[in-house]
């Protein structure tokens, strides 16, 4: 394709060297099925650029795996860049990428997928693209490997029971049923199992959906009375990987085909990965026989993230990104306010990247604060002036009262200067209200402590890591 205009031929040079960076990234095999098709629609916008793809399934799958990457990668050689479109040639564009990235994404094998509510009976999944239809493997996130899964006491046996099941040979066991709360790690295990397996086995047929992928195409099968060909697909594969299985529950006619399927797989001694956010005997609505069957395999949970293991978490994934750094106490914050989901977690870091890309700002605490606003707000725990004062007390060996009497020690004096500050970050109390707390003092001591803590959290190492414990301890 030949380019004229300064405009056309800026973005056209930045777009050869994007391609190269994405093909690095994504690896050979997901490159050329999903990002290779991928052309650069000419414009006179120097601020915008157009993207297009040949049909609206690959769009859409570009969109919601590497809407923000394609943005900031282009932001990498045109900072001037602020959005980015990602059109089919043959429909009309819709969602403009702004500055804002997508949230990380729950990655599977690309297709059209059901609303959890959906009854058993949707339209025919469209064809995916002829790219796929020559092998029956998942584009799987080349992230999403064994040696990028950070291993913690939360995780440590469902990660062992994922490496053995890849390993070569007959398996030890299966099925292997993980299960936990959203956004804990389950795909990424998924996908590093799919990985390992097919490494040592590149001629593998491995199978990767949800299970409301699965009732799509059973029930698509059946509409279109071929059932046959839905039942020689699942069963052929040497490994199959279905996430979300709590979807199919009340779907009579999916857990009869889900069964056989099961049944099938390993009574030919090949494996099975099963991911639920419940272990099996929890599985509401799920026929009795399926949830023995996934009994009888191994079980393995992956609880919630603790505060050390979040925080080793965004430590590696800083670690990943190439030129950027983020502040300890960034991380710090990050980690200690947001608990719920390690994707929500990796989501936030990335937005706060993005967005110093895009502003061209420092990252520092302000920052992250202002750039987060009120996902970190609506994490927090609530802490009292008391708890603090309680915590400092105990920290730098004092009682209670001392922080708040008329001693003037430097030992009394700085803690209570510390505590104060505290107070003024980690809760909504008015300057004068903390004043009060401390003693009655006026709402000017308090202003002045919580400067000279920012002053020397810069200068006095002892002091910033006094405040990272008591921080720490205090959002957990």
């Amino acid at each position: 394709m030949h380019w004229q205009g300064g405009v056309a031929s800026e973005q056209a040079r930045a777009w050869d060297r994007v391609r190269a960076s994405l093909r690095d990234q994504a690896g050979a095999r997901l490159f050329d099925q999903w990002l290779k098709p991928i052309e650069l629609i000419a414009g006179d916008e120097p601020d915008a650029v157009r993207l297009a793809l040949p049909s609206a399934f690959m769009t859409n799958w570009v969109r919601s795996h590497y809407a923000d990457r394609l943005l900031l990668e282009f932001r990498q050689y045109l900072p001037h860049v602020r959005s980015c479109t990602v059109e089919t040639r043959i429909a009309a564009p819709v969602a403009t990428l702004t500055a804002e990235p997508a949230p990380a994404p729950l990655v599977e094998a690309p297709a059209a997928i059901a609303t959890p509510a959906a009854v058993e009976s949707p339209a025919p999944a469209p064809a995916a693209p002829s790219a796929q239809a020559a092998v029956d493997r998942p584009s799987l996130d080349p992230r999403y490997t064994f040696d990028r899964f950070v291993v913690d006491a939360a995780n440590r046996v469902a990660f062992n029971a994922a490496m053995t099941i890849a390993e070569p040979g007959p398996p030890r066991f299966s099925p292997l049923f993980l299960h936990g709360g959203t956004g804990q790690g389950k795909t990424h295990l998924m996908h590093a199992i799919a990985h390992a397996f097919l490494a040592a086995r590149p001629a593998a047929r491995v199978l990767c959906m949800s299970a409301e992928r699965f009732m799509f195409d059973f029930v698509a099968a059946m509409r279109a009375r071929d059932t046959y060909a839905f039942k020689a697909r699942l069963r052929s594969a040497d490994l199959l990987i279905i996430d979300d299985l709590q979807f199919i529950a009340g779907k009579d006619a999916t857990q009869e085909e889900f069964f056989h399927t099961i049944n099938e797989i390993v009574g030919t001694g090949k494996r099975l990965v099963i991911a639920a956010d419940r272990c099996p005997q929890a599985l509401d609505g799920v026929e009795p026989r399926i949830v023995s069957r996934l009994g009888a395999g191994l079980v393995a949970d992956i609880k919630q993230a603790d505060l050390p293991l979040r925080r080793a978490i965004l430590g590696r994934k800083v670690a990943d990104l190439p030129d950027t750094r983020v502040p300890e106490d960034v991380l710090d914050l990050l980690a200690a306010r947001i608990h719920q989901s390690v994707r929500e977690l990796e989501g936030a870091l990335n937005r706060v990247v993005a967005y110093a890309s895009l502003t061209g700002d420092r990252i520092d605490l302000d920052f992250a604060i202002q750039t987060l606003g009120d996902s970190l707000r609506g994490a927090q725990r609530r802490v009292t002036i008391e708890e603090i004062q309680k915590l400092v007390s105990a920290h730098f060996e004092l009682k209670p009262l001392d922080l708040v009497s008329a001693r003037r020690s430097r030992a009394v004096a700085r803690p209570r200067q510390i505590a104060m500050y505290l107070s003024k970050r980690l809760t909504t109390r008015s300057l004068p209200e903390i004043g009060r707390k401390f003693g009655g003092r006026d709402h000017s001591t308090v202003i002045h402590a919580v400067r000279k803590v920012e002053e020397l959290r810069d200068t006095d190492r002892d002091i910033d890591a006094a405040v990272r414990v008591l921080l720490r301890e205090l959002e957990a």
